[in-house]
Parts: C-alpha cells; sequence; structure tokens
C-alpha cells in the first residue's frame, strides 16, 4: 500500500470527483470542530461551515451511490446500457452502504441546516439538530459496517497492501468518532449543557481527518506515478 502517490488530475472522472468532495466535506468539517475555530469563531459562521460541509458530503454520497448502481462489485462498469440515477438493487452489500451512507448524509443537512439557529429552546435544539445528527451517525456506522463486511467477507481482516481495506477501516474508525461526537453533543434539559462539549468538538475533527485520509486513498494516481511503479516491480522482479 503505497500512501506517497503522483496524483491525477482528472474532474471529468467519476471517481475523481468523489474522492475530491469526499476530501473536500471533510476539511470543511474539520476546520468547523477545529477547537481554536470553534471556540472563538461566531456560532453562526461555525454553523454555516457545517451546513456547507453537509451539502459537500451530500454530493460526494449521491455520486458514490451513482457509481455503484452503475457498476459492478468488482469495480467495472455495468455492462447494461445507459446511465442511471436511480436504481433497486437490494442484493448488492455496496448498494445497501452507499444509500444508507446517501440517508446519513440527508440526516447531517438537517442537523446541520437547524444548528444554523442561535435561538433555538433546550427541546428545539435537541428534537431538530441533535436528533437528526444521531441518526445521521448510526447510518454512516451502519453503511462503514457493510462496507467492512464487503472487504473482508466476515467480522475481522487484516489486509495492510489493500486500499479497499485501508479505505472502509478509516471511514469504520470516522463514523465511530462521529457517533461519540453526537453522544457528547446531546443538550441536557437539567442544565442546558452539552453532555461533553470537548468530546463533541474532538470526537467530529478526528472522525473528519478520517474521513479525509479515506478519501485521498480513493484518488487515482497519475499514469506517470502507475508508470514509474510497474517499472519499478519489473526491475525487482528481474533482479
Amino acid at each position: 500500500m503505497e500512501w506517497r502517490r503522483s496524483l491525477s488530475w482528472n474532474p471529468s472522472s467519476l471517481g475523481w470527483r468523489i474522492a475530491a468532495l469526499f476530501m473536500t466535506g471533510s476539511l470543511i468539517f474539520a476546520v468547523g470542530s477545529f477547537p481554536p475555530y470553534a471556540e472563538t469563531v461566531d456560532p453562526a459562521i461555525v454553523g454555516v461551515t457545517f451546513f456547507l460541509g453537509s451539502i459537500v458530503f451530500t454530493s460526494a454520497s449521491y455520486s458514490q451511490f451513482l457509481q455503484t448502481i452503475n457498476g459492478t462489485d468488482s469495480g467495472s462498469r455495468s455492462p447494461e446500457s445507459g446511465f442511471r440515477f436511480l436504481a433497486w438493487q437490494p442484493r448488492r452489500v455496496l448498494y445497501w452502504a452507499t444509500l444508507i451512507q446517501l440517508a446519513g448524509t440527508l440526516f447531517f443537512n438537517a442537523s446541520t441546516f437547524h444548528a444554523m439557529a442561535t435561538n433555538l429552546s433546550t427541546g428545539e435544539s435537541n428534537r431538530l439538530v441533535w436528533a437528526p445528527d444521531f441518526f445521521g451517525s448510526i447510518a454512516f456506522l451502519a453503511a462503514s459496517h457493510l462496507a467492512w463486511m464487503f472487504v473482508c467477507k466476515r467480522l475481522w481482516c487484516l489486509q495492510r497492501d489493500c486500499r479497499d481495506w485501508w479505505v472502509a477501516a478509516l471511514n469504520y474508525v470516522g463514523s465511530i468518532f462521529f457517533m461519540l461526537s453526537a453522544i457528547g453533543a446531546f443538550t441536557q434539559p437539567a442544565t442546558d449543557e452539552l453532555v461533553n462539549a470537548r468530546l463533541a468538538n474532538t470526537a467530529t475533527f478526528v472522525g473528519a481527518v478520517c474521513f479525509f485520509a479515506g478519501a485521498y486513498l480513493l484518488l487515482p494516481a497519475s499514469r506517470d506515478g502507475d508508470g514509474r511503479r510497474h517499472g519499478r516491480e519489473r526491475q525487482s522482479e528481474g533482479s
């Protein structure tokens, strides 16, 4: 598994756009939850930051859903003619993983949209902001578990040289931290304070970094980079 690669610039590629959008959304979430930013910037601006990040996440997730329904589990293009924007493929694990992930991003859209309001009561905040955030985190966990099972074919495996394994592992860890963030972000009715504000911000930041790293691995390497790598492999085989 090569972390240092010569990356391509190919916005016309759906796979490239998926990786770039996930990286952008993750970066925005990381900035929004970074303590010096989250604790010093106007809460309304922080709210807008997270909302923009959630929109990018949804764009990336829907693009990945499109890639799945128009392709095969091996990653090749589906032999069926015509590009589909919706499909029903209940027998495919990847289909459910991308569909549930997409639903999770829609929950995050709702949560971050309502979070831009700064005059919500505790009850309104828990109902309109925390609940969608919690359900979105559950969806991300479920989607990550399905993606993990697709790669491993069982509950646990270790494939250090496999890019898909690293992507699945990083996304799974990121989803766990997003869930921890949701738990810490619940507003206690008795005190009107979060369960753990530091946990909410820190877990969001760590989760976003994990998603960023996983998305980075999805970026295709440039042909020149692949050529140099294959050349080194041929030299090592001949020596």
